[in-house]
């Protein structure tokens, strides 16, 4: 019996999930989690076989949860569902150490299919993805201006195109407004800007997300 951590933070979304693993006797939701927090705590005090995680959760970023998993947990597989361009993030988050990324667009059986795969000890990622990494590794491949920015910068980048203001990205990751501030000049000066309206422009228009 696999032991599945499902951790997303809408509880329909959850419930569907549950009823397409439920249908196969080997796999079990045994955990639930709504916050990253509660991630962590439920790894800490329960057998976990697999984590099924949402790239967008409460109280922490995807790359705090993934890089405290493996720090506790090493070897435990993680399961990466999201809405957001796979290209841009999933190579980032294979980086920190999952074992899959899937679209929560996904046909069920894909979805099953990554469990299985996962679980088995191996990666699972789609056609398109596959060409994406292969071109990221390719070593006389131009790297994307999008690839120097930390895992942290990214976040900080994509908010501030989103439309948040420093002190709601602050919030959101829990740090403070300077060093918000600080990893926004970061961004700007890598990508030698000027503002977050140059900013804005420059990500859409070469698509980083």
């Amino acid at each position: 019996m696999i032991k599945i951590l499902l951790a997303d933070d809408h509880t329909l979304f959850r419930e569907g999930l549950k009823q397409i693993i439920a249908k196969h006797p080997n796999l079990k939701v045994v955990n639930e989690a709504g916050t990253g927090f509660e991630v962590l705590d439920q790894i800490k005090n329960n057998e976990i076989d697999l984590v099924i995680l949402d790239i967008s959760m409460p109280n922490m970023s995807v790359f705090e949860i993934v890089t405290n998993i493996k720090i506790t947990h090493p070897k435990l597989p993680i399961l990466i569902l999201s809405m957001h361009p796979e290209e841009q993030y999933a190579i980032r988050l294979f980086k920190a150490g999952v074992s899959g990324y899937l679209s929560k667009e996904c046909a069920a059986e894909n979805l099953i299919n990554a469990i299985t795969k996962i679980t088995m000890g191996g990666k699972f990622i789609s056609s398109s993805l596959a060409e994406t990494l292969a071109f990221a590794v390719d070593k006389n491949s131009d790297k994307p201006l999008h690839q120097l920015l930390s895992n942290r910068e990214f976040e900080v980048m994509q908010m501030i195109v989103e439309g948040k203001e420093l002190k709601e990205i602050a919030d959101l990751l829990c740090l403070s407004e300077k060093t918000i501030t600080t990893y926004r000049s970061r961004v700007l000066e890598k990508f030698n800007l000027r503002n977050n309206v140059e900013l804005t422009r420059f990500v859409l228009e070469n698509k980083i997300i």
